[in-house]
């Protein structure tokens, strides 16, 4: 005889189903965080409920840079210490924190949030690309350097942006290809990325 299914509690099913959402969590483990959450001390489950409200209210994203931040400007755009004639270009927030872990680089950064892909309908306009031509043709620039990942929707973006910014007379480098092909930035360990900085190449 088979025992049928006894489904959740309606918080619970919601809860799963919201879990689910999120990238890399597939059905069962969703299942799996939403019992365990479901069994973490209230004062554990508020506190990180509390911190998701939080970096949805209290964060925007840099007027200059467009960065994640909780001031506007940031604090490496607002830096003495950081050297403003150069700009990284990065793809996500956390490439920033990948390479910031390196130490080398001294210069500012810009995220676009995302990748030029035809096949996902994303095209420049859905990207911070006119945001960081704008900054470029303030004059005070002199090196961009083009960080995107090493893989064909990176490359694609890069050659974008290189002949949007060829013009304006800025230095356009790219990562040296210490990097694996296909691989992602914020995955790559930080002597793989000080090899990369220390080893770019004008494009």
């Amino acid at each position: 005889m088979r025992i049928g299914f006894v489904p959740a509690a309606e918080p619970v099913s919601r809860l799963i189903e919201e879990l689910a959402k999120l990238p890399g969590i597939g059905p069962k483990s969703a299942a799996r965080l939403a019992y365990y959450l479901l069994r973490m001390p209230e004062a554990e489950a508020r506190a990180l409920a509390e911190a998701i409200i939080a970096v949805k209210d209290k964060t925007v994203l840099c007027s200059s840079c467009q960065n994640i931040t909780d001031s506007d400007p940031c604090t490496i755009c607002t830096s003495e210490e950081r050297d403003h004639s150069i700009i990284c270009v990065v793809m996500e927030p956390l490439d920033i924190l990948a390479l910031e872990r390196t130490g080398r680089h001294k210069g500012l950064y810009h995220v676009l949030h995302g990748v030029l892909s035809p096949m996902d309908g994303i095209g420049p306009e859905d990207l911070k690309i006119k945001e960081l031509v704008e900054r470029i043709k303030t004059g005070s620039v002199k090196e961009v350097i083009l960080a995107t990942n090493p893989n064909l929707e990176g490359e694609a973006t890069a050659m974008y942006i290189h002949k949007l910014l060829a013009p304006l007379g800025v230095w356009l480098t790219r990562l040296a290809r210490g990097l694996p092909v296909g691989g992602d930035l914020e995955y790559a360990d930080e002597v793989t990325l000080t090899h990369a900085l220390e080893g770019r190449t004008e494009m």
